[in-house]
This record gives structure tokens, sequence and C-alpha cells, in this order.
């Protein structure tokens, strides 16, 4: 038994974040389960300042409320005990400034228009060091150096806020950067969030203020135990940087000729102190680097780098040109007629011009980041890959699950989304890292929440974003944004992007079990719902007031707009609906029975008047829509003993659809788990893995390396969609991974952190391999299957639980067989499995290979030769399809052939022939499953 991964609130050993909740969570690491205690110690200078007692293993965390100080370092240790002996581990965390009060004094220079800000101090220590810290922040973007070398590992500190609310303290430990003697100490300021041009398309400056301004002070503890503190104060110096030009859109402009000469006394400026909190930013660091897989030289005689992966982040290069060589570097997603394109970036120039002086040397941009596959270069004469590279950046957050399959264009789609994932959780869940946008749409961060959660650890990032919302919502009286930090836009306020607010929160407790997301967030979430009651135009329902709709869908019935054909009162008052519960259900956890009964009260009020606006007495849907059957479904607005009907009505819907998805943000993500939940997981994979438009596949067949803004986002003739909101590199249609997770892996339902769990995972012979991993808050959940090609069809599964975990395993077509578990028989497919790795086997009662039927379309036969020559020597009834193939892929070739023998006089086979052609088609396995 040994114990690992010790978190503080779901980071590993933090440093100078806020904690205003204290909770320490642990695995463990056993070949099965045994009774265990659980005790934690918390201690500070050697004293031990906590000490739980020693009690029964129930959950693996610790929720503490103790009395922090600051800039204090507390070590942890957790124990757990059996009846052989105990086991501890140990980790730390280290607290901030907290509320204690600067010393130091905001500094600036009297020059408002300066693009990089340099402030400058050379200080002399006269002893050896034992212990440095450095507590700082700005406004605008910084990095700090001591001796000319950086500070810490992050970008663009001090992070995306709404500055005149919040400003985050970074800390850092600068112990091995102090030596006795003289040292100098410099900050590097831009423009960056708060000075910068920002906001929805090209953005306006100086939304939060016109002058870059730093604060910092530095603790240090000598070995002889005194101590002595260095503040930004009047006796700093500043002057102007290299950078001469530098937004986040814009990219960067710098200068390495130029002189840094000019130095003046600072300004002391004034600063709003009761704004400053220690971080919950998780820091922006290189989390991976890729090398150039192509040097391209285009129709157009540009010379184009090739990274081979969509990403956001930061390149690199080693200058190797004399001084005054001007190299200007430009990045793009795509290529256009084999050419450089960036049109799709709008106004962002997202580029880097540098000015070299001489030097060789590694060169990067400092204040900005960018969203790239390709990079044009100009100004060398030859191009060497190797002086290249793209450093992949985004929020510090931990893998936690992988999908992959026998099917490789599957298995590029589930890395397109984890890609898509790591490039917009860049300090807020953007929508994209790329064009002049770069926002923290709630919307998105909404539907894709719990792809996340099983993608990622992303508690941390998700309780920062969180109080960039809740921020928003202290100014509007309630209302949630459609973005957060705002950057001063007023409008907000519709469904699913608001509900990000009580989505996301509760989504991430049900995946964690930790509740201090809740309990922190509960204002926000009950204000929200609050809010929409005094804006709706109808009580118990949410309507007037814009909304997004089904954005993006394809059933519009005017093209032009992107809200689709649902009913957008009705999407808004499922959300209502299902928020106000939300709300209850956190006022029970946190012992609130007032809110608990009068949300729950609203919910039910609410869904009464959904159903008697949108839902007729026999279950009935007013709405003939993928998408509201979907969430009728999803939000159990109607109620069991109508279910089947709006299942049936799905999928028919479906099929009048051609199979094909019409869904938007508020339906793709729960269209296939509705088919898959309730008995059509074949139709959901069909659906899943179609090549055409509109699909998932269809992208990974046309390149894409992350998921696109757009089903079409890129046309099949490779030219980009004309429309001007068309990012390749978002993330919400990615959701379908939850989907995948739950259904094709078979991890769901997870209660407390996963404490226990379903293990049901829904077979299906296209997919007849998986490997895959979710690692919870308890430990690695791993399962690899395998539908054998023997002649049962056997199943083979392996399955790992982690300790304190239980697997409530149901295997389909197992009801009345005999499952063999690690070599004991289990009779039907339904058991509990706790700790340690399985192997299960079983021959399912129906095998899951699939045959074609009598409703197989024409184009399905056509696309199978050995059916073609089984039914030709049957019936002629094919030349039909042979003399006019454009009919295959029109409206006549999705047709059975005995539909279209019903339904045109030209087509005539006999009820003999009919038959025997049925009996081919029942007795051939589908093409694609034939071994």
């Amino acid at each position: 038994m040994n114990i690992y991964d010790i978190t503080i609130n779901h980071m590993t050993e933090p440093v100078g974040f806020e904690l205003k909740s204290l909770h320490v969570a642990f695995k463990i690491e056993a070949d099965h389960y045994e009774p265990v205690t659980k005790q934690v110690t918390i201690t500070a200078d050697d004293t031990v300042l906590y000490q739980s007692e020693a009690v029964a293993f129930d959950t693996n965390s610790f929720d503490l409320n103790l009395d922090l100080a600051a800039r204090t370092r507390y070590d942890v240790t957790v124990t757990v005990a059996t009846a052989a002996g105990e086991v501890s581990g140990t980790s730390f965390f280290e607290t901030g400034k907290m509320a204690e009060p600067f010393t130091a004094q905001w500094i600036a220079n009297s020059n408002k228009d300066l693009q990089n800000t340099l402030f400058r101090k050379t200080v002399t220590l006269d002893k050896p060091v034992a212990k440095a810290r450095l507590y700082m922040t700005a406004l605008g973007l910084y990095e700090t150096y001591i001796d000319g070398q950086k500070v810490g590992q992050e970008f663009l500190a001090p992070g995306q806020t709404a500055y005149d609310q919040w400003v985050q303290l970074q800390t850092y430990d600068v112990t091995d950067s102090l030596t006795a003697g003289e040292h100098e100490f410099l900050i590097s300021t831009a423009d960056g969030w708060f000075k910068g041009p920002y906001g929805f398309i090209e953005g306006v400056d100086c939304i939060y203020g016109d002058q870059h301004r730093a604060l910092a002070e530095y603790h240090i503890t000598y070995e002889d135990g005194s101590t002595e503190v260095i503040t930004t104060d009047k006796t700093w110096e500043t002057t102007a940087g290299q950078v001469t030009k530098s937004s986040i859109y814009y990219g960067e402009d710098r200068d390495d000729t130029l002189e840094i000469t000019g130095w003046e006394p600072v300004a002391i400026v004034d600063g709003n102190f009761d704004v400053l909190t220690d971080r919950l930013s998780l820091p922006l660091v290189v989390k991976e680097t890729l090398d150039v897989v192509e040097v391209l030289n285009t129709p157009a005689g540009e010379t184009v780098l090739d990274f081979g992966q969509n990403h956001a982040g930061l390149f690199r290069f080693y200058n190797r040109t004399p001084k005054g060589t001007k190299i200007f570097l430009q990045v793009g997603e795509i290529l256009q007629e084999d050419n450089f394109y960036n049109g799709n970036l709008r106004s962002a120039r997202a580029g880097f011009e540098y000015i070299s002086d001489g030097v060789e040397k590694w060169v990067q941009p400092k204040f900005t980041y960018y969203g790239f596959r390709y990079m044009k270069v100009e100004g060398l004469d030859t191009v060497n890959p190797d002086d290249f590279k793209a450093d992949v950046v985004y929020s510090d957050m931990v893998s936690t699950g992988d999908i992959t399959t026998n099917n490789a264009k599957v298995n590029r789609l589930f890395q397109n989304v984890i890609w898509g994932q790591k490039g917009n959780f860049f300090d807020v869940p953007t929508d994209c890292p790329q064009r002049d946008e770069r926002l923290g749409w709630s919307g998105d961060a909404n539907v894709f929440s719990n792809t996340a959660l099983f993608n990622m650890d992303v508690y941390a990032f998700y309780r920062k974003y969180l109080r960039d919302m809740g921020i928003e919502q202290d100014l509007n009286d309630g209302r949630a944004p459609m973005y957060a930090p705002s950057f001063g836009n007023q409008d907000g306020g519709g469904a699913i992007w608001g509900d990000a607010t009580t989505f996301v929160p509760w989504n991430t407790y049900q995946a964690t079990g930790d509740a201090s997301i809740l309990t922190e967030h509960y204002d926000y979430m009950k204000a929200w719902v609050d809010w929409i009651g005094r804006q709706t135009k109808t009580e118990n329902l949410w309507t007037g007031g814009f909304q997004f709709g089904d954005w993006l869908a394809l059933d519009g019935e005017n093209p032009a707009m992107p809200t689709g054909k649902t009913d957008e009162d009705f999407i808004a008052s499922i959300y209502y609906h299902y928020s106000a519960h939300i709300v209850a259900e956190t006022a029970k956890l946190t012992g609130n029975t007032a809110d608990a009964d009068f949300y729950a009260q609203l919910s039910a009020n609410i869904l009464d008047a959904i159903r008697n606006e949108f839902i007729s007495n026999n279950g009935r849907l007013t709405i003939d829509t993928q998408t509201a059957y979907a969430l009728a479904l999803q939000f159990d607005l109607v109620p069991e003993y109508q279910r089947q009907r709006v299942v049936t009505d799905l999928v028919a819907r479906l099929h009048k659809d051609d199979d094909h998805l019409k869904t938007g943000f508020v339906g793709t993500p729960f269209i296939n788990q509705m088919l898959s939940k309730f008995g059509h997981h074949k139709l959901a994979t069909k659906i899943f893995l179609l090549e055409d438009l509109p699909s998932w596949l269809y992208a990974v067949n046309m390149g894409a390396t992350t998921v696109w803004e757009r089903w079409n986002s890129v046309e099949p003739d490779g030219s980009m969609n004309p429309e001007g909101m068309n990012s390749l590199n978002h993330y919400s249609i990615g959701a379908i991974m939850e989907w995948a997770y739950k259904y094709v892996v078979g991890i769901r339902n997870g209660k407390d952190g996963y404490r226990e769990f379903d293990f049901a995972p829904e077979f299906d012979y296209r997919l007849d391999t998986v490997n895959a991993h979710f690692d919870s808050t308890y430990g690695k959940i791993a399962v690899a299957y395998q539908i054998e090609s023997d002649d049962d069809h056997t199943i083979i599964v392996n399955l790992t639980v982690p300790f304190g975990s239980t697997a409530h395993v149901t295997l389909p077509r197992a009801e009345d067989v005999t499952v063999t578990v690690n070599g004991d028989a289990h009779e039907g497919g339904q058991f509990d499995l706790t700790a340690g790795s399985y192997a299960i086997s079983y021959v399912p009662s129906k095998n899951y290979i699939e045959h074609y039927t009598a409703e197989t379309t024409a184009a399905e036969i056509m696309a199978d030769t050995y059916l073609v020559e089984q039914i030709d020597a049957i019936d002629p009834v094919l030349d039909f399809f042979r003399k006019d193939p454009g009919a295959v892929h029109g409206g006549l070739g999705k047709m059975s052939l005995a539909k279209l023998n019903a339904i045109l006089p030209f087509i005539t086979i006999s009820d003999e022939n009919l038959a025997k052609i049925a009996e081919v088609l029942e007795a051939t396995p589908i093409l694609a499953q034939r071994k």
C-alpha cells in the first residue's frame, strides 16, 4: 500500500494561492481493498498546528478550517493505517500575502504611451540568504528578472481578470537567485489585457487603465535569522524597453538594436490595494514543444513552416542573423491553395517583427500569444527548421483521461478534442486562441465542462473562472455574462451562456466530490436564478430578452440566423428549470433548508409550465427538432411512462434527417448520450462514425488537428467557409467525447468523486477495440476491451478500479450468461467490484456482428460488391443505379429496395424476389464488420 498524489485544493504543492477553502486529497495505491483509517497532520516550522483523529476511511480527502498565516509554509502529512501497519505521504502548501498590507508602492513611468516599460533597482545583500520570496503583480503584463535571469516559468502574468475589480498577486521562490553581493532587480511590462486593444472583434484599448504599473516586495530571510524587505518605491528607476509594440491580437515588435538608456526616477502612483488577492489562476507554462515537420515553398513564393499541429502558445527561433536584419513571422491555422492564409483571424495581425542585434540566441515574443499551425517566415535567406520551435502554452492542468480505439480516425478526433482543450483553456476557457476575440465565452465553457473534467483536472481552473463570472454578476445585479472577464461589455443574460454560473460548479462537484466550489459560488448561482425570475415576461417560464438559441444549428428556417429552429423560449425555460434545481440541491448540501425548499418548488413550477406550454398530454413535443427531443430526455421533461414516445420521436426525426445531426451548441452534447442511454447505441455510433457533412470525422478527413467552430468551417474543396466567424480551434462540439467516456468506454454516473461509479459499456463491433483511462479523484480507472473474432465473438474486458472506489458493473447482453471475473464464474452481467485489476470475459447472448436488413438503403447496397453480386443473381433492379450513378447519392439512394419498389412504377420486383433479397441482406454481415 502506498499514498501518492497528495493535493491541496486540487493542486500539487501550491505556493501563493488564495486558500479560502482548504481541501486536502490523496490517493492510495493497493492491489485490493481492506479497511484503513486516515489521518492528516499540518505543521509549520516543525510545530504541529493541527492533527485530525484517525478515522475510518470513508472518503480520500479532508476539508479543513484552519486559521492560516500569511507567507507561511505548511507541511502536510497523510497517514493511513491497516491491521498490518501504517504508511504516510507528505506534501506542502505555502500561503501568499493574504490580507497582509503592502509596504511597497505602485511605481510607473510618467510616459503613458510606452509599449514596454522597464523598472530596475540595484541592491547589495551583505550576508548569506536562507530564504527569499517575491510577492508581486502589475497592471499590464509583466516579466521580472534577477541579474538578467527570468524569475519563474510562467507567461502573461498576472493573468486575465477585470483589473478594476480584481488583480492577482504572484509568489515566487527566489532563494536560489540571491546570494551575498550585488544584484539587479528588473521588471518589464506591456499592455496585455489591462491596457491593450481587446474585446469582441478588434476591441478597444485602455479598458482598465492607461499606464503600466508594478508592485513588488522581496522578503528575504538571512541565515543568521534576520530579515529584510525590499520594495518597489521611489528608489527605483524606469525607462523604455526594446518591445516597440505589443498587444494580444497584434502580436509583438521588438528591436534588439535599441540601446536601453534614459533611466529616470519612477513615478509613485495611486493604486487600489483593495482589489489585490493571492492568485487563483494556474500559471500559463510551456507544456510541450513542437518541431517543424516540413518547410513549404508555396506557389506564392512564400516560405512557410508547418508545425503539424494547430495549438496555442509561443514560438521561438534561434537568431543567427547580422545586426540590423529584420525578420517578420506571421502565423495561421490553414493553407489556402497551398499558400499562407490568416484571413479568418480578422483584424488580428498575429505577427512578430524582430530586428536583430547580431547576437546568436533564442528569440521569443514575451507579452502576447498565438493560435497557429503554420508560420510564414520573411527576412531570412535560408531557413533551418531546427532553428524554430513552437512552445505549447496553456494553464498548468494535469491530464486525466484518454481514449484510443481500433479506428485511427476516431483516435485522431479524440486527440483533436484534447488539443482543443489545451489551446482554449488559457487562463479562461476561451472559444478560440487565434483571432481578434479569445474571450472566456460562458456557453462554450458550459457545454464542454463534463468533457473537460474527464480530460484534465480543471477544478482549480474553473475556480478561477467562476471568480471572473461572479465579479461580472456583482456588476450586473446577478446577471451572468456572455463571457468573463467582460472587458466592459454590457451584454449578457442568455440561457446556457449565463447558466455556466450554475452548471460549471455543479458538474465540477459531481466529478470530484469536493463541494467547496459550490459553497464559494453559491450566492452567484442563486443570484442568477433570481435575475431570470425578475427579467422573464412569463411567470415560471423564461421568455423575452436576447437568446443564442441552439447556436450554429443547421436546422434554422433562415440560413442567415445561427440560432437554429428549436424554440428559444423552450431552451431558455429548460435551463431556468435546471439551474433552479441545481441551486436547490446545493442548498441541501449546505444545510440551507429554506433555500432548498424554495428553489425546489420553483424548479417544479417551471417544469409544470414547460409541460403545459410545449408538451401534449400524450407526451408529444410541440417542437419537432433533434435538439428539442434531446433536451426533453436529458432533463427529464416527461414522466417515465411517456419517455419512450420521445425516444421514438427522436429516432424518427433523425431518420427524416438522413441520420445526420442538425444540432448546434445546445443539442450536440446530449443527442448521442440520449440515444445510447435509451436503447439506440447502434444509431448513436452510426452518427458518430459518419464522414460526410455534418459529422465529426469530416473534419478529420479534411486534415483537422483541433475541433472546428462550425461543422463546415472548411468546405469539401478545402476552401475556408466564407462566414466571418470561423475558428479552426474551438472546442464546444468536442463535447462528443463525454459520450465516448460514458457509453463507449462505460465510465458513468460517478458519485462522490467516483467513490462509486457505474461501469456499463455499450459495445459495437465498429469500435471493437477500446483502451481508455480516467484518473479520478480516487485514482486511475482503466478500461480495455476487445470483441474477439472467434465464432462466439467473446468479449474480453480488463478493468482497474482504484482503492476506495466501487464499480457497479453492468455488462450488456449478459443477463443469462456466465461471466468470468479473474477466473471466477458469475451468473449474469451485474456485480460490484472494489479495488483491483480484473480480467472479465463472456460470450454475449447475441453477438455484436450487425447484418444488413430489408431497410438497408440502395446506396449502402451499391457500396458492397458482394451484396451487388448476390442481388444481381436474383433480380436486375440494381441496373437502374448503374445506369444513373447520381441516383445512388441522391434521394433515391437513401431508400430501401422495398420502399423504391412500392413507390416507383418503373421498379418492379416480384414479391418472391423481394423476399429472396431480404434473406440475402439479413444473412450478410455489414461490410465494415465482415472478417
